[in-house]
């Protein structure tokens, strides 16, 4: 597979990954020997620009939420090449600048927030970890995030389990902006929330990055959700990407038969129009012992699975910084 980092224009690289994978060690028999891997994360390339969203779709258990956790290095890769600013992080000697720059957002606040800290102490602890400011000026800054993500300032005495699921996930947005970061990592940050709450902490995220120009790798399941926010979408299964591209070209030109099939699920709001859904059978493969050749042509039995054992799959670009995964049996 060709770096796409590297094949793909861009003004400014934030953040890119070249031949990222996370494998993790099965193990077994009496003395617990490592007898395989869980290949969480395969083989994947891309970048993000400044200021730009980049969205990253597929289905629960693909490996989204491990590559998001390997990126904040609360994982450790396997093998490949994570840059951020140009510069490797297995060669800096410490990651304590890394971390102010790139803060996560995790998909339930009800489990990222301690429960038995207030909420100002929530929001303050990282400030006291990298010893920013003193005591008096970290509490204004509190206050001072507390306002810009939406949420009254006397809320710093308040606790975790007096807010609702939307204000919760406001309190861990203003945590991980209390360093000034330049990208957010954010893990499914609206799934767990209701529709109506889903659409103002996206509408809060799009004014963060305008005000702030910060740069979002947006997770997520849902194509729609993606589609309003994001600048670049790539398509993720069985820890590989498979498409990726501009969100204009990925919902008008799909290519992979994987993305077609994920965009057939978006409802349409117009009762009057009638979209046909494309049902995947089965359950995604196991990432212990995937198939050989292409692993979603294996789950659906395409007619033309064999020559994707026998052929080698490689990228192809299709069109302006659109690429896909060129299978014989998805990509027709």
């Amino acid at each position: 597979m060709p770096h796409l980092c590297k094949a793909m224009s861009s003004p400014e690289k934030l953040l890119s990954l070249e031949n990222l994978c996370v494998h993790f060690p099965v193990r077994g028999g009496v003395f617990r020997k490592a007898i395989g891997a869980c290949k969480a994360v395969d083989g994947v390339s891309f970048y993000i620009e400044r200021g730009k969203t980049f969205g990253l779709v597929g289905e629960s258990g693909c490996g989204k939420s491990t590559l998001a956790k390997s990126i904040v290095q609360l994982i450790q890769p396997t093998s490949g090449t994570i840059r951020y600013k140009k510069q490797t992080l297995d060669k800096l000697d410490r990651l304590d600048s890394f971390r102010k720059s790139v803060q996560m957002v995790f998909q339930d606040p009800a489990e990222s927030l301690n429960t038995r800290m207030t909420v100002g102490d929530i929001i303050q602890e990282p400030l006291e970890i990298h010893k920013i400011g003193l005591a008096e000026k970290r509490s204004q800054k509190v206050k001072q995030l507390l306002e810009q993500v939406g949420l009254p300032s006397n809320s710093v005495q308040r606790y975790p389990f007096e807010f609702s699921g939307g204000q919760r996930q406001r309190i861990g947005i203003a945590r991980a902006l209390a360093l000034k970061p330049e990208l957010l990592v954010l893990d499914e940050p609206v799934s767990a929330l209701d529709v109506s709450v889903q659409s103002q902490i996206l509408n809060l995220l799009m004014s963060l990055q305008h005000d702030l120009g910060l740069s979002y790798l947006l997770i997520s399941h849902d194509l729609a959700v993606v589609k309003h926010v994001s600048d670049i979408i790539a398509v993720m299964y069985l820890g590989k990407i498979v498409e990726m591209g501009s969100a204009t070209e990925i919902y008008s030109h799909p290519m992979h038969a994987y993305t077609k099939a994920l965009l057939s699920a978006i409802p349409v709001p117009d009762p009057l129009v009638k979209r046909k859904k494309i049902i995947i059978p089965g359950d995604i493969p196991s990432p212990i012992d995937p198939p050989p050749g292409c692993a979603y042509g294996h789950r659906v039995s395409a007619s033309k699975y064999k020559k994707s054992v026998e052929e080698e799959i490689t990228w192809e670009k299709v069109g302006q910084d659109h690429w896909v995964l060129k299978c014989p049996c998805c990509v027709f």
